[in-house]
């Protein structure tokens, strides 16, 4: 069983618990994931099963979209509302819920949550607040590109944005922009590049047999697709000359229809095998 099967997660479940559960239904072990939820988040998760998972390096178009709730009056250390809460304050009411989401729109440096994955010095964020060991957390370049209020009374919204964009991070930075305290109180995922959620399967489907995978080929498709011979070169991992007009950082080596190969410029017309997929 090899290709990419899109999941809808759901609460109360790590990405980690949904790859377990996977293996127990499936009777597989060579699987994985790709861009983790948190465990009260919803939404699409990529699994890569197979084949499928030598692809994860070469994954392009991770971009994000998210459908967000916010809840103001406190700040959580993990920057949700089932966090430990720091501190509360009185609520000012947000005049114009759409106009605070523009200010977000574009390129800005975020500070990540300390309950995160991020790494300083070797570990993860979350193992210092474990420890109640402070650390400076280090600011992450990220991209908003939309961002659309969908309900001004709950303070819902949704948010296109680049990976690694944190969506706590972002609902505490607003609700501090509108003199507030704040938080994410609710997360669904509703796309992965070119992933939607309605393209989803849950659990309990793929346990009743009600799924179809995505072949390996959708992760490469963003690779020019070019097709060798003698095509047993390419399985050994040769290195190859391939005319190109313009050289390309890396292509896809195709059997047939069949991707079974990824390779790398390296000078002049000569390509390098990079990973083998099949």
């Amino acid at each position: 069983m090899n290709g990419v099967l899109l999941i809808n997660k759901e609460a109360g479940m790590t990405s980690h618990d949904v790859v377990s559960r996977l293996r127990r239904i499936l009777h597989i072990k060579r699987i994985g994931h790709s861009g983790t939820l948190d465990p009260e988040a919803t939404g699409v998760l990529l699994v890569l099963i197979g084949k499928a998972c030598k692809a994860l390096p070469f994954l392009q178009d991770t971009d994000k979209e998210y459908i967000a709730t916010m809840a103001l009056g406190r700040r959580t250390l993990s920057d949700d509302i089932w966090g430990e809460v720091l501190e509360t304050k009185e609520i000012t009411p947000i005049a114009d819920f759409q106009a605070l989401c523009g200010r977000f729109v574009g390129v800005q440096q975020q500070l990540p949550p300390m309950i995160s994955s991020v790494r300083v010095n070797g570990r993860k964020l979350y193992e210092y607040a474990r420890a109640n060991e402070t650390v400076e957390r280090p600011l992450r370049t990220v991209e908003i590109y939309e961002m659309e209020a969908l309900d001004a009374r709950s303070l819902k919204f949704r948010v296109a944005c680049s990976s690694g964009t944190y969506v706590r991070s972002l609902c505490r930075d607003m609700a501090e922009a509108s003199g507030n305290l704040g938080c994410l109180s609710s997360l669904v995922r509703s796309r992965v590049g070119r992933f939607a959620l309605d393209e989803c399967y849950t659990l309990q489907q793929v346990a009743e047999g009600d799924f179809s995978l995505l072949p390996v080929e959708t992760l490469l498709a963003h690779l020019p697709a070019v097709r060798y011979a003698p095509v047993q070169d390419i399985y050994n991992g040769k290195s190859v000359h391939l005319a190109v007009d313009t050289p390309r950082p890396r292509v896809c080596m195709y059997d047939q229809d069949q991707a079974i190969a990824v390779y790398e410029y390296s000078h002049g017309d000569v390509y390098r095998c990079v990973r083998g997929i099949w």
